[in-house]
């Protein structure tokens, strides 16, 4: 996506115009502009130029953003000068001159016609004198705002008005009239008319509209006040990004700017010192404070071979360390970049605003035509009708409608960011709250994904050492978090050993069967090594082996069995221990009216084990990477779909998913394929994004009805329809006032997310999003749906529920020829190859058992 920034806008009007100019253009697949930080995001092959020229012929003016290095350690000056709020500082210096002016304005104006005030001598009974001091007042006031009508006119006469067109040409007509009554007055005055002279004096509008704009220039500035607090998350993650760094060039230490920094150069980095780019630990320990990233607390410990992030802060040892990401590509500019691009991107929800602010001035500047019109023709003053077409023109406000989205947007990703929460896109953040079902992956998600050997079983005449020794051998071309436990108990058995060197060859030709196991060629012999089933696959195994590798996984572990040629070698059992807030993560979803599913390429017993720790719903195991993404596009068809995950197999289930969830401290291919990223690698985020995206679609609505129901409410009253029934009328100052009001208390109820505790579990319950979730983990347990492909009538049905009614573990076989399903109430355990086996052996087919 390219940034862009857009200046000119004022309202949601503006923002829709620009859109569609920039869509017009070839190239472009997609445009979304916020009002909140002027800001454009556009994808496609469309050039910048062709893009803002587009933005300038709509009448507005862009340039691109700059995203090469900064002087905040590479990271983009724009996002800088874009979040800092310098818009309030200019609106105060207006509205403190326009208040200067308008007290004085109102003082000859009501003040001494309604309240009798003293007026120097030489305005007693000088009527002209008091007109010419309010004109000459309230045309300082309009230089003073001279921007509403040099924008709102351009805007007019180009075929788009907006918000500053509804102000420009209600202070005009006030300011219009009471001129002409100004003048009408001078020739009162000539003629000795002293009723015509006061009859004028009424019809002077001046107070009104030099009220309206200081009034509006007020509520712009509350406005932009609150608007800059929103960009308090992104302007706090700019402050972290380190300045300078200290680099080892030609053996000396040199302090240098960090964006000088490349990859590759060595850094060093002392107790209390922030690291300056993301690398990897070469010499020293230290314990490393990720709070900034990751909002731990708790500092991690850091050795050689660790990997450390720009902006951290190294606690206590020394610290020297290879570059490996800098400028745009390291840890802290990313999540940056991510924070911008959810600000410059668009909710679905807000396309009902959009298409609403697209036709809302020109529809409200008809209205006030309208109603000046029939107020005409009711037989009222032209001043008293005039007054109600400006009312209704200074009390319509399209900015509550375009803000109404974005600022709750803005405030939402500033509060997840802070959270570690990172949502990427503005539509991740609306739907995330709307998931029904959560698919979970088990290693590295539900689990530690650090597992550890806990048996070593060699057969026959094999020795553990060696068993281990070739196991290691093979695995250790294997990125597999398995391998990795195997690799590390045989150097540590290695190393209690006494030994130096390995006492097996490398491995050759080596080849990696996902979701099943690995081939190698060792010492030129064929070693094997994978589950069960893959094993099984090459060599016969005696039924000893079979059970006992079942007994293993009925405990939770994960037994690896490893052969040479024909030959078994033995089992290593790997365990993965649940993390210690799993089933409080799983418990929260299921309370949210969400269904857990976990998924796993795992076998059938160790997923069991480790499900029924965690507490999920439903246990769908055996599942290789294709069929995880097969998996989530069946689970679509029930609802949306979450699914979280940390690795590359991952990846392809996390596009599929309506929104895919992963782990922060996963690989990178999962961060990219996912819609939210967790910095914290805690389940628990899990439930926390899904109640802060509930609050923020809740805020939405809020925002929403205010806005609407703000004008559908005050439109009709400002255009008088109340006066004949109930004597309603509003004043055109009031009105001006409820406009000024009206977006600040939008911004302002958005603000209010930054109080929702995203860990509170208090009253986010399945109420109000979904429906109840009446699956038990008991039901979930004891109960299985088998899909079945053959069946034609009653009699297959029958068939199909006598056989597995046969089997011991089954209580009862609720059969569908219709659906192609059979519901088996389990009174035991039993594997889904028994069931499958069962229905395949009177003739059907088994699609899938979940």
């Amino acid at each position: 996506m390219k940034q862009y920034s857009v200046s000119g806008m004022s309202c949601a009007a503006c923002v829709a115009r620009v859109e569609k100019a920039v869509n017009k253009v070839e190239g472009v697949e997609s445009c979304s502009v916020s009002l909140l930080t002027n800001s454009m995001g556009v994808e496609g092959t469309a050039s910048p130029q062709a893009v803002i020229e587009a933005v300038e012929a709509a009448g507005y003016a862009a340039r691109e953003k700059d995203m090469g290095a900064g002087r905040r350690g590479n990271i983009d000056n724009s996002y800088e000068e874009e979040s800092w709020d310098t818009e309030t500082p200019k609106l105060l210096k207006r509205v403190v001159a326009s208040l200067f002016f308008l007290v004085i304005l109102m003082y000859f104006s009501m003040g001494h016609m309604m309240w009798n005030w003293p007026l120097p001598k030489w305005f007693e009974g000088n009527r002209v004198a008091m007109g010419l001091t309010q004109c000459l007042l309230t045309t300082i006031i309009m230089v003073i705002n001279q921007k509403y009508f040099i924008n709102g006119f351009k805007s007019l006469f180009s075929g788009a008005p907006n918000m500053d067109s509804l102000v420009a040409i209600g202070a005009s007509a006030a300011y219009g009239y009471s001129l002409f009554a100004l003048y009408a007055m001078t020739d009162a005055v000539v003629a000795g008319d002293k009723a015509a002279v006061m009859k004028y004096m009424d019809e002077m509008y001046f107070e009104s509209g030099a009220m309206i704009l200081t009034l509006i220039t007020v509520g712009k500035m509350l406005e932009a006040r609150s608007k800059g607090r929103t960009t308090d998350a992104l302007k706090s993650l700019m402050k972290l990004a380190p300045k300078t760094a200290t680099v080892v060039r030609e053996g000396k230490e040199i302090e240098l700017p960090v964006e000088q920094v490349r990859i590759d150069d060595i850094f060093v980095v002392r107790p209390g010192e922030n690291i300056p780019v993301d690398g990897l630990v070469i010499e020293g320990s230290s314990a490393v404070n990720e709070a900034a990233l990751t909002g731990e607390s708790i500092p991690v410990d850091k050795k050689p071979g660790d990997s450390v992030s720009a902006a951290t802060v190294n606690s206590s040892g020394f610290l020297k360390c290879r570059a490996t990401r800098v400028g745009q590509d390291t840890t802290l500019a990313m999540i940056i970049q991510m924070v911008s691009d959810a600000a410059a991107s668009k909710a679905p929800i807000a396309k009902v605003a959009d298409r609403v602010s697209g036709v809302f001035v020109p529809v409200v500047i008809a209205i006030a035509a309208v109603t000046f019109v029939v107020w005409m023709l009711t037989g009222a003053r032209v001043g008293y009708a005039l007054a109600r077409g400006i009312a209704v023109l200074v009390i319509s406000c399209p900015c509550a409608l375009g803000l109404a989205t974005p600022v709750a947007i803005m405030v939402g990703n500033g509060v997840g960011a802070r959270a570690g929460i990172l949502f990427k896109n503005a539509t991740a953040l609306e739907e995330a709250g709307k998931v029904k079902i959560v698919a979970l992956d088990k290693t590295g998600t539900i689990t530690s994904g650090e597992p550890v050997v806990t048996d070593i079983l060699p057969w026959g005449d094999i020795g553990q050492e060696e068993l281990l020794a070739w196991a290691a051998a093979l695995e250790a071309r294997s990125e597999h978090p398995l391998a990795k436990a195997i690799i590390a108990k045989a150097v540590l058995a290695k190393a209690e050993a006494g030994a130096t060197e390995a006492g097996v060859a490398e491995v050759r030709e080596f080849r990696a069967v996902p979701g099943n196991g690995l081939t190698g060629i060792i010492e030129d012999r064929l070693v094997l090594g994978g589950s069960l089933k893959f094993i099984s696959e090459k060599i016969e195994l005696d039924s000893n082996i079979v059970e006992r590798a079942q007994k293993l996984a009925d405990q939770g572990k994960t037994p690896m069995l490893f052969a040479r040629d024909d030959e078994f070698m033995g089992i290593i059992a790997v365990a993965d221990t649940i993390k210690e807030d799993s089933p409080k993560a799983v418990e929260q979803l299921k309370s949210m009216g969400i269904k857990v599913i976990m998924l796993t390429g795992d076998n059938q017993r160790t997923a069991q084990a480790i499900g029924h720790q965690a507490g999920v719903d439903q246990i769908i195991a055996e599942v290789l990477p294709e069929g995880k993404e097969s998996t989530i596009r069946e689970l679509k068809r029930q609802g949306r779909v979450a699914m979280v995950g940390d690795g590359i197999n991952d990846a392809p289930a996390l596009t599929r998913a309506d929104i895919g969830i992963a782990i922060g401290a996963g690989t990178d291919v999962a961060i990219d394929a996912a819609d939210v990223v967790l910095m914290k690698n805690r389940l628990t985020d899990v439930p926390a994004a899904i109640r802060l995206s509930r609050a923020t679609l809740t805020n939405i609505h809020e925002n929403l009805f205010w806005a609407f129901f703000y004008n559908i409410v005050g439109i009709p009253l400002a255009a008088g329809v109340w006066i004949p029934i109930f004597g309603w009328e509003l004043n055109p100052m009031f009105g001006a006032a409820a406009m000024s009001l009206s977006s600040f208390c939008v911004v302002s109820n958005a603000l209010r997310l930054n109080l929702i505790k995203v860990y509170n579990t208090k009253g986010h319950t399945n109420r109000r999003w979904n429906k109840p979730n009446n699956i038990s983990r008991e039901e979930a347990e004891m109960t299985k749906t088998i899909h079945v492909e053959g069946m034609m009538c009653g009699h297959c049905e029958a068939h199909v529920k006598k056989a597995l009614e046969a089997l011991e573990a089954v209580s009862e076989a609720q059969v569908s020829h219709e659906k192609g399903t059979a519901v088996v109430t389990l009174a035991g355990e039993i594997s889904d190859q028994e069931l499958k086996a069962a229905v395949e052996a009177q003739d059907y087919k088994v699609v899938s058992i979940e």
